[in-house]
């Protein structure tokens, strides 16, 4: 089994089949390691890259070259999905992710539906296919990960978060709508970018934490958005990683409810417990990303070896990282799981 490319070491995982040891990834997307100190290294630089498929693709090879992080991972940011709906976009920096300038719509009453296959058919979201395509083929022993925005996410990023919110209790009728409506975007997203060769899906929900909605909301909109969206990726023949930020214990018990192939969460969260409480579930996470931007080296190799003895199936980052964050500490957690 030490044979094990890295794309099968990952697939057997997310399968519940034995492996030699946990992989060690960072999926892209609302998980991003184009660090600063990668794209002056290398050239290859963000907002750039955003916006060019051949960029894109040459910037996730860097990420992975140099970090030793075991997948290639595109985009570098979570507004690809708000974007292409009509929200306004602030292209970010070399330092500083794209951001939502403004939302589109001021309520889930007010948003307008339009036909998703020409919506998927233009703006950022062809670069990430195209992307996701050239690294296919250029690296057929290492999981290509398409990583995208998760439903209720993407709603609160063209409706006013505040708003949208309220609505999922004020008008749970215009919510469901908007939810339908941008999980179908998700979902062609998806067939897309595993038609041109990505190997797995990863969809990251800030928003759709329970700290966020409680219990009721989440079960009734954030379970039932993200199973639909899961299922449907499931149909195309591709595996699903679902990361939720934030503190789980309000939504404990609602868990394992979620159809996705492994379940990625913040520091917070206790997977040792998570797994033993679920077995059934296939946990990843969850260095802290406070710890990696700054502790030092043997800090991060310490906990990163603590998580492969907690038994946690694939080894990450808890969260989205700094752009300023160091080599040396990313180099120690990747190394740590490899060694071990």
């Amino acid at each position: 089994m030490t044979g094990l490319t890295p794309k099968e070491r990952l697939l057997k995982v997310l399968r519940k089949e034995p492996v030699d040891r946990p992989p060690v990834i960072c999926t892209g997307g609302m998980m991003n390691a184009a660090i600063v100190e990668i794209m002056e290294r290398t050239g290859h630089t963000l907002p750039k890259a955003h916006f060019d498929d051949a960029l894109m693709s040459a910037l996730a090879e860097d990420v992975t070259d140099a970090t030793g992080f075991e997948n290639l991972g595109v985009p570098f940011c979570m507004t690809v999905e708000a974007e292409l709906l009509g929200s306004e976009v602030d292209a970010g920096t070399l330092a500083c992710e794209p951001k939502i300038a403004r939302e589109i719509y001021p309520s889930s009453a007010r948003v307008e539906f339009r036909d998703v296959g020409a919506l998927a058919a233009s703006g950022r979201l062809q670069t990430v296919v195209a992307a996701a395509g050239r690294l296919a083929k250029a690296h057929q022993d290492f999981p290509v990960i398409a990583s995208l925005t998760g439903p209720v996410s993407t709603a609160a990023s063209i409706v006013d978060p505040m708003s949208f919110l309220k609505d999922l209790r004020k008008d749970p009728v215009s919510a469901h709508r908007v939810l339908a409506h941008v999980t179908d975007l998700l979902a062609e997203y998806a067939r897309q970018a595993l038609d041109a060769g990505a190997t797995l899906i990863t969809i990251g929900d800030p928003t759709a934490t329970g700290e966020i909605l409680g219990p009721k909301m989440f079960e009734a909109f954030a379970v039932t958005y993200l199973n639909d969206l899961a299922d449907r990726i499931h149909a195309m023949g591709a595996p699903v990683i679902l990361h939720i930020c934030g503190d789980m214990n309000r939504v404990w018990a609602l868990l394992p409810r979620l159809r996705a192939d492994a379940l990625s969460t913040d520091a917070l969260v206790n997977l040792k417990q998570l797994k033993a409480e679920f077995p059934q579930i296939t946990t990843m996470g969850n260095l802290s990303t406070y710890l990696l931007q700054s502790g030092d080296p043997g800090q991060v190799a310490q906990r990163a070896q603590a998580l492969v003895r907690d038994g946690v199936d694939i080894i990450s980052p808890a969260c989205g990282m700094s752009t300023s964050t160091g080599l040396k500490t990313i180099a120690a957690m990747t190394n740590a799981v490899k060694e071990l």
